[in-house]
């Protein structure tokens, strides 16, 4: 089963993804912060993570450059969903960029052709 981790500080957010995901086959992690999402990406390795940028003590792109720098967890694939406009160019190596409110038909559409 594929994992997917999501980081977001909107607990709301968490519950729908958490939600739309499982019901799909997918395995989740939830983390709040960037220290949390650091934590759950070396124990489990996700498959592909979700990122919001905006969150409390540090923004999602550094979480993105931290994990980048790691060997094994460097290629793994980030979906940016996030309320703040033009958030598209904030991780060049994002798969997709998608902002709040989103459309769930193209996250999952977006998410199952990444993880075949």
């Amino acid at each position: 089963m594929k994992k997917i981790l999501i980081v977001d500080d909107d607990p709301n957010i968490i519950d729908y993804l958490t939600t739309l995901f499982e019901d799909n086959g997918f395995a989740t992690f939830a983390a709040h912060n960037v220290k949390e999402a650091l934590d759950i990406c070396k124990r489990e390795i996700p498959d592909l993570i979700t990122l919001d940028l905006e969150m409390p003590e540090e923004w999602g792109p550094r979480f993105y450059r931290k994990i980048s720098q790691e060997k094994n967890l460097k290629n793994i694939p980030v979906i940016v969903i996030s309320g703040l406009s033009g958030s598209s160019h904030a991780i060049a190596k994002a798969i997709a960029c998608l902002q709040k409110p989103f459309d769930r038909d193209e996250l999952l559409k977006i998410v199952k052709e990444n993880l075949k």
